[in-house]
């Protein structure tokens, strides 16, 4: 029997998750989030001895938080790399034939190593990302510790745009479809267009 793997990747605070609920209960699917076993993954990096996961353990929110964004998006991305194997392992256990996934930990660089066939990515304008994220109640929680906390929630949105056009990029130069989220689409639009590019 073939297994089918339906991947949606891109940045967070884009819309992904909704999109693979409605996609899993209407058509059946198993729902993989890779953000419900992220610090799973993380600390399996670390004990295996990989840079980027072990450090980002044992820093402080104001460490993290206060650099700058850059930076920050550059170590986003080379944690994605570190966890991916892990990510991979628990997709390859998961006993289903038709599975969606989502999460930003499926950037196109490790889709195309790992030779995954259906993916798309979504993506969110600043302002969107920025309303949305502010509705999180984690938050505070996060940012907890900072000195700034006003300027640790602006690195944190800088971060995530870089993060943005960053994927957007590269989906650009490999002909990955990419949705851009703006609020103005409906959540009815996107799972259209999410439905028409996996061809369900």
């Amino acid at each position: 029997m073939s297994r089918r793997v339906l991947c949606i990747g891109g940045s967070p605070c884009a819309g992904k998750s909704t999109v693979a609920e409605r996609i899993s209960k209407e058509y059946g699917a198993y729902y993989y989030k890779v953000d419900d076993h992220i610090d799973e993954f993380i600390n399996l990096a670390a004990e295996k001895g990989y840079t980027t996961c072990k450090n980002c353990l044992v820093m402080t929110p104001e460490e993290n938080w206060m650099r700058p964004p850059a930076m920050q998006r550059d170590e986003e991305f080379d944690i994605y790399d570190e966890m991916s194997e892990f990510v991979f392992d628990f997709l390859d256990k998961i006993d289903s034939d038709f599975i969606i996934t989502e999460g930003a930990a499926y950037t196109p660089k490790i889709i195309k190593k790992y030779g995954i066939q259906e993916y798309i990515t979504i993506i969110p304008t600043l302002e969107f990302q920025i309303s949305h994220y502010k509705e999180r109640e984690y938050v505070p929680y996060v940012l907890k510790g900072c000195s700034d906390k006003q300027k640790a929630f602006d690195n944190w949105m800088q971060r995530d745009i870089l993060f943005a056009e960053y994927v957007r990029s590269e989906c650009e130069k490999n002909d990955i479809p990419c949705i851009i989220n703006d609020g103005l689409i409906s959540k009815d639009e996107i799972f259209e267009k999410v439905k028409k590019l996996f061809g369900i």
